[in-house]
């Protein structure tokens, strides 16, 4: 601090950049103010150097907002260019006079470290006055200086579906196809969501309503495409591929509305509630968290391809996952018996999410059995 003191020599312009420094240290143009005040009571520094530092914590207070908001919006940051620039003008228009202006307020009969705070409430204030006329001026250069930055749209938009290619069956079925593909894509990623979502991270419930949207929006793009085919006039094989495609995508959709619903359940009764799943309840819904993923990535290439065998699998793959979703659900009955705590909290929660992982599984396999071309019996009883 004393080498500090010891540089303020009566250079205006050296002096006033002390204060900005002053001002960015201590965070606070008001404080900086203050200490100013209160060197200047001790006679640690003379009158006029203590107006060039109240002119440069000023400053100095204007570069702190340009840091603070170098990270924000364009907006933003234009308005604290604005507000620098002005002060910056502000300064340069006084400091040549701060000699004579301390001569003159030297007169009032206040003591110096008064007349410091007085000096820094109208000094701000006449510089305002005379500033507000320039404001328009000064906002367009401002915008200039810090253009708009392109808004990034995240949402999903349809790709494939030329409408020009509606005259040709199957070229217009391949696109509705690629464009539920991309469902099954944005239902992974839900999915991947969802399950961070169980492990306790609430700002993924966001992104879901973001993806369910998103889902939602190419459901409704293919299914008004598949609406426009004139479907009286398509072969055997592309009906029951429109049909394939129709019942794909609207089964993505409802799935994507369940995941957007299991995501919310959990941020309002396990997360916001400070709820945890207990150890052993976790790692159940891991397990079918994996296999519920495996199952849709399976989906997603028995509906591209119509491969019987790997329908086949997926089918048995479906069953798998129903014996494995009982079975959680009586251990986690089990563990209520035990009086476990953490199950205790999240049972309803829990036994839902399994309901849900139930239904979600159904919805995914359902295509095994148009591309087999036979019911399966078991799927009778199976209700989602």
């Amino acid at each position: 601090m004393q080498v500090i003191f010891a540089s303020l020599t009566g250079d205006i312009m050296l002096d006033a950049l002390i204060g900005a420094v002053f001002a960015i240290i201590s965070y606070s143009s008001l404080a900086a103010v203050l200490l100013t005040a209160t060197l200047t009571a001790a006679g640690a520094i003379s009158f006029p150097v203590a107006l060039c530092l109240v002119i440069g914590a000023n400053l100095g207070s204007g570069l702190l907002a340009m840091l603070n908001n170098s990270a924000a919006n364009a907006a933003a940051r234009r308005v604290a260019l604005g507000s620098l620039l002005f002060k910056l003008v502000g300064s340069l228009i006084i400091l040549p006079f701060v000699h004579p202006l301390a001569a003159a307020m030297h007169k009032l009969p206040l003591a110096e470290s008064e007349l410091v705070i007085y000096f820094h409430v109208f000094y701000n204030l006449l510089r305002c006055i005379a500033m507000v006329p320039f404001a328009g001026p000064m906002a367009k250069l401002c915008q200039r200086l810090i253009r708009d930055e392109p808004e990034l749209d995240n949402h999903l938009k349809p790709k494939h579906l030329d409408p020009s290619a509606l005259d040709t069956p199957a070229l217009a079925l391949a696109n509705a196809a690629r464009e539920t593909l991309r469902i099954g894509d944005a239902m992974e990623q839900m999915l991947e969501s969802l399950h961070k979502v169980m492990h306790g991270e609430p700002r993924q419930e966001k992104e879901l309503r973001r993806m369910a949207d998103d889902i939602n929006v190419l459901y409704t793009a293919i299914k008004l495409y598949l609406a426009r085919m004139p479907k009286d006039e398509l072969a055997e094989e592309e009906s029951r591929r429109w049909a394939e495609i129709i019942e794909m995508s609207l089964n993505l959709e409802q799935a994507s509305d369940i995941v957007e619903r299991m995501g919310s359940e959990i941020a309002d009764k396990s997360l916001a509630a400070r709820r945890a799943f207990s150890v052993e309840g976790l790692k159940e819904l891991d397990a079918l968290y994996d296999l519920l993923l495996s199952n849709l990535q399976l989906a997603m290439s028995v509906f591209f391809s119509s491969d019987v065998p790997s329908a086949r699998r997926l089918r048995r793959s479906k069953h798998r996952f129903r014996i494995l979703n009982r079975r959680y659900s009586h251990a986690h009955v089990d563990r209520l018996h035990q009086q476990n705590v953490q199950s205790i909290e999240t049972s309803t929660l829990h036994l839902a999410l399994l309901g849900d992982m139930k239904r979600l599984n159904s919805l995914f396999c359902s295509v095994a059995y148009s591309v087999m071309e036979q019911p399966d019996e078991d799927d009778e009883r199976d209700d989602y």
